[in-house]
């Protein structure tokens, strides 16, 4: 288990008990996107019974979204897979991580949890951390999966 996973892991079993769903997003290649959402259906249950496929200009990997709900799923966090937040006006996906990059980068280094970020600036994408970069990835659906 990588470093990242054991922290989801641990955070997910921590956290279980207040909240009922997690946002996850899997990468993965297109010759195992098939293989990738097996195995999601297999290890989570999926709210909603969806599995949004993304895809993106910006990368060769496509990222599969899914909520999951706590209670009923295995906890363990899949190999290449991040946990997201959202803003819906938006549909910005981004990472903890990468919300605070952001806000660094727009506020002239400092780290301020008030700022107001313009969300817009930022509609259909996935914000993630690229070392101490934000990276935006601009995203479309590719396929959207009924499970």
């Amino acid at each position: 288990m990588t470093g990242i996973n054991k922290i989801e892991n641990e955070y997910l079993n921590i956290t279980s008990e207040y909240m009922s769903n997690k946002l996850f997003c899997s990468f993965t290649t297109k010759e195992n996107l098939d293989d990738k959402l097996h195995e999601i259906n297999k290890e989570y249950k999926i709210m909603y019974g969806k599995i949004f496929v993304l895809e993106s200009d910006e990368s060769d990997e496509y990222m599969c979204t899914y909520n999951i709900e706590i209670e009923g799923s295995n906890t363990k966090v899949l190999y290449n897979t991040i946990l997201l937040h959202r803003k819906k006006e938006s549909n910005t996906l981004y990472t903890i991580n990468a919300l605070n990059t952001l806000i660094k980068s727009l506020n002239s280094g400092v780290l301020d949890t008030k700022f107001l970020i313009n969300w817009q600036d930022y509609k259909n994408s996935i914000l993630l951390t690229q070392g101490d970069d934000i990276r935006k990835l601009n995203t479309r659906i590719h396929k959207i999966v009924t499970v």
